[in-house]
């Protein structure tokens, strides 16, 4: 296993508000960035907010396969806030839904 890869990751997860690991064609995923836009020049800057399509990148298994060690589940999307991963598109819904994810972002 790369520790560049790793290290990559997390560099991405540690300089942005919020990371969503995704794939491009994948409907979770599709929920989740979704449930972010919505915030996007409110409670979120441009900047603070990044999307990594993996599902094209040769490093997709790898990618995959440490997210999972970190996270506890593989599958896309894999969404941090603040550092921290919330889940994925399920997960992100539910929290916008109760009014958390507002308040995560806030902070």
């Amino acid at each position: 296993m790369s520790t560049d890869v790793k290290e990559m990751i997390k560099m991405k997860i540690a300089s942005k508000k919020v990371m969503v690991f995704s794939k491009t064609y994948c409907g979770f995923c599709r929920t989740a960035k979704s449930v972010m836009k919505k915030y996007l020049g409110n409670l979120l800057a441009e900047d603070e907010y990044e999307v990594m399509e993996i599902d094209n990148d040769p490093n997709c298994n790898q990618i995959q396969t440490i997210l999972q060690k970190m996270t506890g589940a593989r599958s896309v999307p894999r969404v941090f806030i603040n550092g921290k991963c919330i889940g994925g598109g399920d997960e992100t819904a539910a929290l916008d839904r109760k009014g958390e994810l507002k308040k995560m972002l806030s902070c």
